[in-house]
């Protein structure tokens, strides 16, 4: 059962919607104004907020939330997100591996990318490792590109980064906007946050009140079109779920040893430079991984002696 306070925020916000839209030429105007300023210094009398995503650094759904909360002037925002998509990697974390943590750009607000998951994202930021504090106001996870309904939870990053905060005793939202290929385009996450800063804002008032539910997050889901959408209701999780696509590939396709080099569950991810990656470390991984991959491909040409052996390839499409 949601408190009433933050019910009755919904409402109220809901109810100045419309004024909200009429104000947004002016707001466009001192955003545009404000896009070579110079970041925001930490504002000990503000509350933190932490933003995260499954997307990645680059996702224009986490470009226009930060841009937005920084425009607003309200907040100290401070950024942890992949730097890749990992909008699939579910509540998975990285283990006795060494996570790079590399400052990013983002106008007003202190951001860093992290060669991990979303839940290493929150959980490095709230370890206090990362950053001067250990506990934001708040962690909002989004906006992810395509909705989280149902058992998709399960599978999602952005969903997995607002269950870790909630893990860690802090209050967390989740945003997804039901992207529909062919239909929606890149402005409608500019609309998608227009429809729920205000919410944002509501439970930021909630938990300086105390009375924002401390045995749950919120998963936030957000129409096709969201500026045409009527508004939001308070529901109970669903347990629709999508049939698993899988499609039989050709072992044509692809030459000996293929999977052995691409399967990170042998442990044979070869290493990647990211923007401001070691050079050197990267090559002594690649030396390891090499040496272990040898190993590996040949132990397998011992056991190709089996003609018996069968062997199937299968992908997952969405």
């Amino acid at each position: 059962m949601m408190p009433p306070g933050f019910v009755s925020n919904l409402q109220e916000v809901l109810l100045n919607r419309k004024g909200d839209s009429n104000s947004n030429s002016n707001a466009e105007q001192e955003q545009s104004s404000s896009e070579n300023s110079e970041p925001v210094e930490f504002d000990a009398s503000k509350p933190i907020v932490l933003v995260t995503n499954g997307d990645g650094v680059d996702s224009p759904g986490l470009t226009h939330l930060v841009e937005a909360l920084v425009q607003q002037g309200l907040y100290n925002v401070h950024v942890c997100v992949p730097q890749s998509d990992k909008s699939v990697s579910g509540h998975s974390v990285t283990l006795r591996e060494t996570i790079e943590a590399a400052s990013a750009k983002i106008n007003g607000a202190t951001a860093f990318e992290i060669s991990g998951t979303p839940v290493d994202c929150v959980s490095l930021a709230l370890s206090g490792a990362l950053f001067s504090w250990s506990k934001p106001m708040l962690v909002i996870s989004g906006i992810n590109r395509g909705s989280n309904c149902g058992h998709h939870m399960f599978y999602s990053g952005v969903v997995a980064g607002a269950r870790e905060a909630l893990l860690s005793g802090v209050p967390a939202l989740s945003m997804s906007l039901n992207w529909k290929k062919d239909e929606s385009q890149e402005n409608d996450f500019k609309d998608a946050v227009s429809v729920c800063l205000p919410l944002i804002n509501a439970a930021i008032r909630d938990v300086e009140k105390g009375t924002f539910p401390k045995s749950c997050f919120l998963n936030i889901e957000i129409p096709t079109s969201p500026l045409n959408s009527k508004g939001f209701k308070l529901t109970k999780q669903s347990i629709w779920r999508s049939t698993p696509n899988w499609l039989a590939i050709s072992s044509s396709r692809y030459p000996t040893g293929h999977f052995l080099a691409n399967q990170g569950g042998l442990g044979l991810q070869f290493a990647q430079l990211g923007r401001d990656a070691s050079a050197a470390g990267a090559a002594r991984r690649l030396a390891t991984q090499k040496k272990n991959l040898e190993i590996i491909e040949s132990m397998g040409s011992a056991g190709k002696s089996d003609p018996n052996r069968v062997k199937k390839y299968f992908r997952l499409e969405k």
